[in-house]
């Protein structure tokens, strides 16, 4: 059996849905309708380096928001796909576009909305309060639970496999 430590070698692209994996899953309704999320810097700075890297990341979320689009354009991620209803479909479409081998695809997600296209990736990882059905097919499930670092944590283990983590360019935001 192949140990997801192997498989991260592999990765040159990250795909995370963005609710319970970037942040809490709580969302705050403000009379407004305005839908307030809390994100972990750490898991900032890692998407930010990874795409000054050179690599491939996205987002795909069910929810909508417009600070979800502000927050990624400031982090140099210009894949954001938002009020996704059908995952799947967003996934099949950009991997076609950028010509990606699903084997070399990290997805990270919590819930069932995120289980087809997981199914579908070489490294599908969640974070620790994943449901159940996510923790199941997930190569590698996070010490830590969304919001509070998960995705720092994987892209790191990824650019440490790759000698990509600790260089010059780290220091720079």
């Amino acid at each position: 059996m192949t140990s997801y430590k192997q498989l991260l070698q592999e990765v040159n692209t990250f795909i995370f849905d963005y609710d319970g994996v970037l942040t809490n899953g709580i969302v705050v309704l403000m009379e407004t309708g305005e839908h307030l999320r809390t994100a972990n810097v750490k898991d900032g700075y890692a998407i930010q380096l990874a795409a000054r890297k050179g690599y491939k990341v996205a987002i795909i979320t069910g929810g909508y928001s417009k600070t979800v689009e502000t927050r990624f354009k400031d982090l140099s991620v210009t894949d954001v796909f938002i009020g996704a209803k059908n995952k799947m479909k967003i996934f099949k479409d950009y991997i076609e576009e950028y010509d990606l081998d699903p084997k070399n695809v990290l997805y990270m997600g919590d819930d069932i909305p995120d289980y087809e296209v997981m199914k579908k990736v070489g490294v599908p990882t969640c974070p620790a309060d994943a449901a159940e059905e996510i923790k199941s097919i997930s190569k590698y499930i996070s010490h830590y639970k969304g919001g509070e670092g998960c995705v720092r944590e994987i892209i790191e283990q990824v650019l440490k496999i790759q000698g990509k983590w600790m260089n010059n360019d780290a220091y720079d935001w």
